[in-house]
């Protein structure tokens, strides 16, 4: 009956409305089907259950119907389909009872409003409280590939980060943490998959999460490690222009505290997005040895000195030579400190103190924009 499709515009209307305004939870613990999964799709987190959750618009008997394809309930809509293939899906929760303690988890992180100040708690984690092997944490080698997660869980209180959409986009990271009690998100690019670099996925993994955080006074640290957005011809098909202008929208528009750790590497246009101080960022930290410029030394050389490679007799050694002189002269932290772009360079053991430290300093900030019905994100 049509009665029910508008029973259905009700509550997304309701939904959309109430976006920004209360953080909006789904959880999915059986089916969910057709016209009802644009409610889940409109809320901030959707959490679904393993084995006993399924969310799809048509179902497999429609789509054999009308494509000849042959696909089971779990492979279209299930609890890792949507975690892994899709990212409908914020988490996925082992039963019930799982899913409800993500629920209370989650929760603990985020105010019940857009006007309230998101929780702070005593977590016995003093700011000059610090797991100096973190120190030793980053490879010498630059291409050697480590996991931001083991970055964040030395420096957040008691080495506990809720991680959100795990499973999907995993060369970016997102989550909530503490320090010194306070409440803040957590984005990162993670060596670990696709070299840190960026796609469509972690485009809007990043941007969603941002504005999440935005929306409800959550603070927002960034870790840098990024070489660049993923090339090839299904991403630029795909939209990464357009996906990837909504990391630098949703920064850019933010107005909470921003604080970015640049860990190794920030190069050309993934490096302004990623909450560069020229985009937005309160305070950038940059830890020794990183590299910061339009591109990586090898890249450069090969254009820059094309012709010198070409005539030398060793021209391995030659790109050699004209590698370490590159990142000696353009790819360090000091060039862009010295230029303001990045407030100091820090030893990583100083990090946790120093964002401790700046969130206290920033806990006042306020930043008015200019009035508009709303921007215009690429979606």
């Amino acid at each position: 009956m049509v009665y029910n499709l508008v029973s259905y515009s009700w509550i997304f209307k309701r939904n959309t409305l109430a976006s920004g305004v209360v953080p909006q939870i789904s959880a999915i613990m059986g089916p969910c089907a057709g016209g009802a999964v644009y409610s889940p799709a409109v809320t901030d987190f959707t959490l679904m259950v393993k084995g006993t959750s399924h969310m799809f618009i048509t179902g497999p008997e429609v789509i054999k119907t009308v494509t000849g394809e042959e696909v089971t309930f779990e492979e279209l809509g299930g609890a890792m389909t949507h975690n892994t293939t899709s990212g409908v899906a914020s988490f996925a929760s082992e039963d019930e009872d799982d899913c409800i303690m993500q629920i209370k988890t989650l929760l603990s992180y985020i105010p019940s409003n857009n006007l309230e100040e998101p929780p702070r708690i005593d977590t016995g984690h003093a700011p000059d409280d610090i797991d100096e092997s973190i120190d030793d944490l980053i490879p010498e080698d630059a291409n050697v590939p480590y996991d931001m997660r083991d970055v964040v869980a030395k420096l957040v209180d008691n080495g506990e980060f809720f991680e959100v959409h795990e499973h999907w986009a995993k060369n970016m990271i997102a989550g909530f943490a503490r320090f010194d009690g306070r409440s803040v998100g957590i984005i990162g690019n993670n060596p670990a998959h696709l070299a840190g670099t960026i796609d469509i996925n972690a485009s809007d993994k990043c941007a969603r999460f941002v504005r999440f955080c935005d929306a409800f006074n959550i603070p927002v640290i960034t870790f840098m490690d990024v070489p660049g957005y993923l090339p090839g011809t299904a991403q630029e098909w795909g939209g990464i222009i357009r996906h990837g202008a909504k990391i630098l929208y949703a920064f850019a528009e933010a107005t909470v505290p921003l604080i970015t750790i640049i860990t190794r590497k920030g190069y050309g246009g993934a490096y302004d997005v990623m909450s560069s101080k020229h985009i937005g960022a309160d305070l950038v930290y940059a830890w020794p040895g990183s590299q910061i410029a339009v591109m990586e030394s090898d890249g450069a050389i090969n254009i820059i000195f094309r012709k010198e490679i070409a005539k030398a007799k060793d021209k391995k050694k030659k790109r050699a030579e004209l590698a370490k002189e590159y990142k000696e002269q353009f790819a360090n932290p000091y060039i862009a400190a010295g230029l303001g772009y990045i407030d100091k360079v820090i030893y990583p053991r100083e990090t946790r103190p120093l964002i401790c430290n700046g969130f206290d300093l920033l806990a006042s900030k306020r930043q008015s924009r200019p009035p508009k019905k709303h921007g215009n994100i690429p979606l």
